[in-house]
Parts: C-alpha cells; structure tokens; sequence
C-alpha cells in the first residue's frame, strides 16, 4: 500500500536552528535533509520530500515573501498525488503566514504549518515531535478543507485564531476564540469539528503600505496625519477594549476615510469581539461612533492578521465596501 505524500517547505526559524559554540547565538543550521533524518517513523507515516525556500529569522519575513511562500505551497498541493504541504516557519510571525495561506489557499487540501520553541541544541527539542505530527496531519483526510493550520505541542489550532503568548514557553500558542480545533496522539489525527467556509481571495499577492497604530492613554491624532500626508494605503488601528480609541484620533481617522483609505480596528484584548456599542455622537472615540465614521471592524483578528489580511484584500484590488464586507464574513 503506497503512503500519502507530503511536501516539506523549510523556511528557517528555532526549529531549525542551533546554538554557534563559538558566539553562543542561536542560528538557523540545519538543512531540510538535517530535519527529516531527526523525525521518528518517518517512512511508515508518509511519503516525504523536502523542498529549502529560505533560512531566515522570521521577524525577518516581510509580507512579499509570505505570498510567495504561500504561492509555492498551493502550486505542490495542485500537483497530483499530493495529499498536504507542510511549512516549517519561526514563531514570532508564524501567525501573519498561516492566516495568510488561510486566506489564500484554494485547494481542499491543508497547508500546516509547524514550528517550534526549543532549538535542536536544546534538551528535548520540540522541533522533530513538531514536525512528524504537522507531516501525520498533512497525510490525513481529515484535514481537508482548512485551509491553513498550525501544529504545535500534539495540538492543531486554526489559522484564523492562533496566537504567540508567551516569549520562551513551549505552549505559547492558543487560540482565545474557541479554542484548539484538533490534536495528535499515538492513536492518530483527530478533529473536534467540521470545517467551516473560507472567504478564499482569487489572486495570492499582497500590496500596500499598510501601518498598525496601537492607542494609548493621551493620545494625540498626528501619527495618523503623518501617515496619511506620507500615503499610506491603508491603517489598522488596536483600540482597547471592546473597541475603543481616544477622541483625539478623530479627526485623523475622519481625514483617512475621506482620503479613500481604509480604516480597520481591532483591539489589545486577547479575547472577545468587537462590541461597538460607546459613543455618546461627538468625539468619544467610542466604537458605535467609530462605525458611524465608516471605520471597518476587524471582527477577531487581532492587530498582526487584520494587517496582513487588509493587504491581501489590497492586492486583490478590493475598494473599501468590498473591504468591509470580506471582514464581516471572515
């Protein structure tokens, strides 16, 4: 009986990087061939091949270089017999990626991504368990229809959701909205739920000079005028709470909106949606004043993905109501 085949595209990142002896810095080392001899049961879960599209940090990977990952992992899904791509990725980006590919890939079959905390010079690397379950994931039926997903500590969690929380932990990602989706144990790749719909976009290309400006307390509106005088194409905002931003910021996010830019806001907090519900009609800066302004709600993206996904929707030339109406559906 033949195995399914998967294709690995490295990128780099701590699951593939090792201490230098002779600085003591942590580099990425290790080949996709270094990798794929450290993963357990190998033969008996797929049928594998290893493809180096970059060595790099991940805070490092910029917004062009996410789409052309995401291109080349949907051109091996479109190949025949081609059951899933795996994407070894840092973890400090990892999420901007993965939600990018959530985005953007239009095949049935999974893009997993996988990463890891601890470097292979570390006691117990995670990277080798990490990557033979991403590889169990990517071989399995079950995963069909996702899009993109993330594999990290036996547990699978949605592209859309998924965040870093923690700075060194190994459990550092969750996803607040929900939950994991699945997990990977000696007994096999197991799903809580069905897939649901993707607003998939047609063309895999980012554009625009796309900013985040988180709120504070004090606040005055000039970065927003500074960005827009400079042209900006667009600009997320990370309000507080429920959706929230000084009044002072008005006027700038008034003036962006006539300017034709889009406005998209998301909060600080880690859980919850948007709840526009403040504003007294003048200048709060509460959410319900914010929607009647025409800034476009990010739902529950947080500040990182609404940016990457305005500059997706960006390069596939979507005019601001269409913007509006692609994060209503996300």
């Amino acid at each position: 009986m033949s195995l399914p085949r998967v294709v690995v595209l490295t990128t780099g990142g701590t699951i593939a990087s090792m201490k230098d002896p002779s600085t003591g810095a942590v580099r990425s080392a290790a080949s996709p061939e270094d990798l794929l001899r450290l993963v357990p049961d190998l033969d008996s879960i797929a049928d594998v091949s290893a493809i180096p599209i970059a060595s790099i940090n991940s805070w490092n990977i910029t917004p062009a270089m996410m789409a052309e990952l995401v291109s080349r992992a949907v051109t091996e899904l479109r190949h025949e017999g081609v059951a899933g791509v795996v994407v070894t990725h840092g973890t400090d980006t990892v999420e901007e990626t993965a939600v990018l590919a959530w985005m953007l890939n239009p095949t049935e079959k999974p893009i997993v991504f996988v990463a890891a905390m601890r470097n292979l010079s570390e006691t117990g690397p995670d990277g080798p368990r990490n990557l033979r379950d991403a590889i169990r994931v990517a071989a399995s039926a079950t995963a069909a229809g996702r899009g993109a997903l993330l594999l990290v500590n036996e547990t699978l969690h949605d592209a859309r959701y998924v965040t870093k929380t923690h700075t060194v932990n190994p459990s550092t990602f969750v996803s607040p909205h929900g939950g994991p989706i699945g997990e990977v144990t000696a007994v096999g790749v197991e799903l809580f739920r069905p897939a649901s719909a993707r607003p998939v976009l047609p063309a895999i290309r980012t554009a625009g000079r796309v900013p985040v400006v988180k709120v504070y307390t004090g606040m005055d509106g000039s970065i927003l005028d500074w960005y827009r005088e400079t042209g900006v194409d667009g600009v997320v905002i990370e309000g507080t709470g429920a959706g929230n931003v000084p009044g002072s910021l008005l006027p700038g996010i008034d003036a962006l909106i006539s300017a034709g830019k889009p406005v998209v806001l998301t909060t600080r907090c880690l859980g919850g949606p948007l709840a526009p519900i403040y504003g007294t009609g003048g200048a709060s800066g509460g959410g319900h004043d914010l929607m009647a302004m025409g800034v476009i709600p990010a739902s529950r993206f947080t500040s990182q993905k609404a940016r990457i996904a305005l500059m997706a929707l960006l390069g596939n030339e979507h005019p601001v109501d269409e913007i509006a109406d692609w994060f209503r559906s996300a």
